[in-house]
């Protein structure tokens, strides 16, 4: 009788053994072998981290061994189990790999197909084109589209994470409790003394000290320093957390009624405004997203503002970025002055603040929520929808969408729901987050997610007019080298553009994008489909740089920039000043953000920039998907430039006050995960 050796690894993850009764049956080109149980005598099989052994015995030849059909069934109670991989010992001597990472709950039977990715035109045999079939089926099924909020992108159809497919949720050690985390995040910084006078306001700038003296660092400590300095607050348009919004003007708008005799004094190479402009040396930030903003309202002791400035900017001599004028509100007028660098220094620096709350508002809701978290969520539903564990794109993007969906349902859960976290602390809790976000989706442009592009269309793209705009040019090189894997990856499949063409489920993957993911949001212009194999590459590397890359320059630094408060203040609690000459120390004190929000806040920005343990890194594949040697040359490929890039980060960072590592490979983890 032929004799076939079955060789099954356990996740080495925390609960993934089971004391269950594992069963499989191999199905060949000819025939299937008998449901044979896996089990050693006095032998405890399918342990944690366990790679186990066994013979299945057949009648005859079963031919090619193409799937292998896996049921896990109740020893004693529920004992759910993480499978790796399976591989299969022919009688021949020869090796077949059934990639797994899956979970095995209740009694449900799982099929695998061998390792190797295939386009559905070229699966040839019935039997397994009908597997195909039935798995994505299966997957429509449990992975449902729902609208979690009018106008919002679609999300997963899950009120919680105990919801979701098993397959999704977090392991053990990874799973996340904005409450708890927030809770304990505020306990080690030694904040509840100041969470018990909630509304209290502090007493000056330096009061601020008593809750940030524990977990200073590098940089955070270098913008408690400098918050004040106007470089200080120009450099983080280009390295902060939120280095997406400034642009070069090229034309003052009406609304921004600055005269060159308001500036003169800040221009240093002896041009007026209007030449300052035309040379390039003019940049402007406009948070007109703002502007009809909710503020929030959930605290009726409290009352809280948001504001829609502008804010003009000047490369000086030394090419820093300078603030040269700071509108407040969007309509000009007696009530909305400009504010300037001559002004008496608390106006200047009340108006500066104001600027870096509009910023914070913009970077938590449209930056980090929607353009990171809320849009890899959408692929990665349709992912899951479109594309079977055979195919080549799946293979190469479920890496990053790793946690995605259930970091986003936690999220929903407990920290941006009705009464949430965000309500805590932030201008835009109590609904306004939602209505800011509303807006951003119907201005949100495909092309604006494709990282070259979106430099480009803010004008910041020459390296000669900005050199320091390290985000700029550490984003291009990681985002070269990851098109340049994508393309690698998909060349090995795609011979020509006709065959993405002919690929139905790439098709029908960017068509659920576009249909339910962004609910045929045509103001949005996400592509229906994809012609060309250029076409396919460059989306594909949207995704994955939007979840790695994308995620982590706008995440991570959430410590470093927002840990001092008033550099980061979460909501105002003073409205935007109307007229010049009342600022004073006491006035700004009052509008920054009370104890409790201050806590509240910065336990936030703890947790939300915290790695996790066994953090999964951009080019770390540990779970192998692809089983083809070519798909494992480009991925070392792709990791041997990484290493490249991290190294010439790290030589550039060596001796700055200020080090920019957000965009540094070796600090990028694949998927948005927190």
């Amino acid at each position: 009788m032929p004799c076939y050796t079955v060789t099954v690894a356990t996740g080495s993850q925390w609960f993934a053994g089971t004391d269950d009764y594992i069963y499989v049956t191999l199905v060949g080109t000819e025939r299937c072998s008998e449901r044979t149980l896996l089990d050693k005598a006095l032998y405890n099989d399918f342990e944690r981290g366990a790679v186990d052994s066994y013979d299945v015995r057949a009648g005859e030849d079963l031919g090619e061994i193409v799937l292998v059909k896996v049921q896990k069934r109740k020893f004693w109670v529920d004992d759910d189990w993480y499978c790796r991989y399976i591989t299969v010992k022919t009688p021949a001597g020869d090796y077949v790999e059934f990639p797994c990472f899956r979970w095995l709950v209740d009694d449900k039977e799982v099929v695998l197909r061998d390792g190797r990715a295939f386009l559905p035109q070229d699966d040839r045999t019935s039997l397994v084109k009908q597997h195909r079939q039935k798995e994505l089926e299966l997957r429509r099924k449990t992975y449902r589209w729902k609208e979690w909020q009018p106008g919002f992108p679609m999300s997963i159809d899950a009120n919680r994470h105990k919801d979701l497919p098993r397959d999704i949720q977090f392991d053990s050690e990874k799973g996340v409790d904005f409450v708890l985390n927030y809770t304990k995040a505020i306990e080690n910084l030694f904040m509840n003394k100041f969470i018990r006078n909630f509304q209290s306001s502090w007493s000056d700038f330096a009061d601020f000290e008593r809750i940030f003296v524990r977990i200073k660092n590098t940089i955070s400590e270098y913008v408690m320093k400098h918050w004040k300095e106007d470089f200080m607050f120009g450099y983080q348009f280009l390295n902060g957390c939120n280095p997406v919004v400034i642009e070069k003007c090229t034309k003052l708008p009406d609304k921004l009624p600055v005269t060159n005799e308001m500036v003169s004094v800040c221009l240093e190479r002896g041009l007026t405004l209007e030449e300052e402009i035309q040379a390039g040396n003019v940049y402007i930030v406009d948070y007109e997203i703002l502007d009809g903003i909710k503020s929030n309202s959930t605290d009726p002791c409290t009352l809280q503002y948001i504001a829609a400035p502008l804010c003009l900017l000047y490369k000086n001599l030394q090419n820093k970025i300078m603030p040269i004028a700071i509108q407040l509100n969007q309509i000009p007028g007696e009530d909305n002055p400009i504010f300037l660098p001559t002004d008496a220094e608390y106006d200047w620096l009340l108006a500066k603040i104001w600027v870096r709350s509009a910023d914070f508002q913009y970077h938590q809701n449209i930056t980090h929520l929607l353009r990171t978290h809320l849009i890899s969520e959408m692929f990665a539903i349709a992912m899951f929808r479109q594309l079977p564990a055979v195919h080549p794109v799946y293979k190469l993007l479920i890496p990053h969408i790793r946690f995605t969906i259930a970091i986003n349902t936690k999220a929903r859960e407990q920290l941006i729901c009705e009464c949430g976290i965000f309500d805590k602390a932030n201008a835009t809790g109590g609904g306004g987050h939602i209505q800011l976000i509303q807006k951003a989706v119907k201005t949100l442009k495909f092309r604006s997610l494709c990282f070259p592009d979106s430099i480009e269309a803010r004008g910041v793209h020459r390296k000669q007019d900005l050199p320091t705009y390290f985000y700029r040019d550490d984003g291009l090189k990681v985002w070269e080298v990851t098109q340049s894997f994508v393309s690698d990856v998909l060349h090995l499949y795609y011979k020509d553009d006709d065959a993405v063409e002919e690929d139905e489920e790439i098709q029908a993957f960017v068509k659920d994008v576009h249909n339910f993911g962004m609910q045929d949001f045509e103001s949005c212009e996400f592509p229906k489909s994809v012609k060309t194999l250029e076409e396919l590459t460059e989306y594909l590397t949207i995704i994955v740089f939007t979840a790695s890359a994308q995620h982590a320059a706008v995440n991570f630094g959430q410590y470093d920039w927002c840990s001092w408060i008033p550099n980061a203040p979460s909501t105002m609690r003073r409205p935007p000043p109307d007229q010049k000459g009342l600022a004073d120390v006491n006035l700004i004190v009052d509008s920054l953000p009370d104890r409790g929000r201050s806590s509240w806040h910065l336990g936030a920005v703890w947790a939300l920039s915290q790695y996790q343990e066994n953090e999964l890194f951009l080019g770390m594949y540990p779970d192998e998907h692809f089983i083809e040697k070519p798909v494992k040359a480009a991925m070392e490929r792709f990791r041997r430039k990484l290493v490249e890039i991290s190294a010439s980060i790290k030589r550039r960072n060596e001796g700055k006050k200020l080090p920019y590592y957000n965009m540094s490979p070796d600090k990028i983890p694949n998927s948005v995960a927190v």
